[in-house]
């Protein structure tokens, strides 16, 4: 049911930023590294690796999908390594999905103080990217699991180790891992905001 219940929300969370969308959302699409339809799919990978999960795992387990430009990092908690493994075939019959990741763990389920141990993490992480300012903090996703921070995103190689340094200096991080996808430093350029005209 936990694997449902996170499909549900993050489609509620779709839902609620939709309706909030206007300026917010539309400022969020244009700093967000991935296309329009990327940014669709993965919203879409979540949700049915959720369902399917569901149905494979059920309450013997706890599991979290995060997709960034197809790319879905699958995290938690399941009870055997068969478990483990229908998990990723799971989610790579899913259409759409180019690679998955696996990073569960064999163990009980997280406890509820955990899971939101964890949660106050990644906002900590996240305050913390967007305090720094030769970065662009929209362009990490940023997911926590037992202490453990997982850091997704196009980033250049550099950005890339200025993120995880980040992340390694909040409290309560026992370690981090990036799930990176690389980009050049040309491709950074394309990117960033055109100088309005005049402007030296």
């Amino acid at each position: 049911m936990s694997v449902l219940c996170g499909a549900m929300l993050a489609s509620l969370s779709g839902c609620v930023a939709l309706v909030a969308g206007g300026a917010i959302s539309g400022t969020l699409a244009a700093t967000d590294r991935r296309t329009l339809g990327a940014q669709t799919e993965d919203r879409a990978i979540e949700v049915k690796g959720g369902i399917k999960l569901n149905n494979v795992i059920g309450d013997a387990g706890h599991t979290n999908i995060n997709s960034f430009n197809r790319r879905a990092l699958l995290t938690g908690e399941v009870r055997d390594e068969a478990m483990k493994a229908a998990a990723e075939r799971e989610l790579r019959g899913i259409e759409g999905v180019l690679s998955v990741i696996n990073e569960l763990e064999i163990a009980g389920p997280s406890s509820y103080t955990s899971r939101s141990n964890d949660a106050l993490i990644t906002t900590k992480v996240k305050a913390s990217l967007v305090d720094m300012k030769d970065i662009s903090a929209n362009s990490y996703q940023v997911v926590t699991e037992r202490g453990v921070v997982y850091l997704q995103g196009r980033v250049t190689q550099r950005e890339g180790q200025i993120g995880a340094d980040v992340a390694r200096g909040v409290s309560g991080v026992n370690k981090v891992v990036k799930v990176f996808e690389y980009i050049t430093e040309e491709e950074w350029k394309s990117y960033q905001p055109s100088k309005p005209a005049g402007n030296s």
